[in-house]
């Protein structure tokens, strides 16, 4: 069976939790205190040397680690990895984007609100931050202006690679008032079948 090293209040956790939810998968799941250093023991660095979860034990005893690489690994000969050169591209584009363009704003300042006090440090950085948060948003909302899921006219793993964030944006002071598109698609997500809250652990 697998093992997840998880985490109730992380979205990276999270997307693993609920594409395993999604999926029917049996796993087992232990908390891990990444908020209290459980990330940096040398067990858990064993398993992850890079320190943060998730990170999933696989059959054989090995670990992967990455939330969106171990979507990848579920995802593979299911629905939520479609077929095709191009749509394959473009699960990773969307991906790749909320690491790069979604994450380091809008979960950043969700964790500083939820894990503070804020510093002084951060605290400068906090108008940016929004900056580059909404931008990310703006994309998204362009994209599904036309569209039900991010790629393929499908739930994919772009999908919930970007929910898990973008649904508790509102945590890290984010307003989706002006985003109806992206309130539409946070809907259709809940609504698939098997769909777990962030909070169900």
């Amino acid at each position: 069976m697998l093992t997840l090293f998880d985490n109730a209040d992380s979205g990276n956790a999270y997307k693993v939790r609920l594409l395993l939810a999604l999926l029917d998968i049996p796993y087992q799941r232990i908390e891990i205190d990444s908020v209290h250093g459980e990330t940096r023991t040398p067990g858990f660095l064993q398993r992850n040397p890079n320190g943060k979860v998730p990170a999933l034990e696989l059959e054989d005893g090995s670990y992967l680690w990455e939330s969106n690489a171990l979507l990848w690994y579920l995802a593979a000969d299911s629905a939520f990895l479609p077929e095709g050169r191009r749509d394959i591209a473009e699960v990773l584009q969307w991906m790749f984007f909320e690491q790069y363009s979604h994450e380091p704003y809008v979960a950043v300042l969700r964790a500083w609100a939820r894990h503070g006090p804020i510093s002084e440090e951060q605290r400068r950085q906090i108008p940016a931050r929004e900056k580059e948060g909404y931008r990310a948003l703006g994309v998204m909302e362009a994209h599904l202006d036309q569209r039900s899921f991010m790629v393929a006219g499908q739930p994919t793993i772009a999908d919930l690679s970007l929910y898990a964030y973008t649904h508790v944006a509102g945590e890290g002071g984010f307003d989706l008032s002006d985003y109806p598109a992206i309130r539409g698609w946070l809907d259709r997500i809940a609504s698939l079948p098997g769909y777990v809250a962030m909070d169900a652990v």
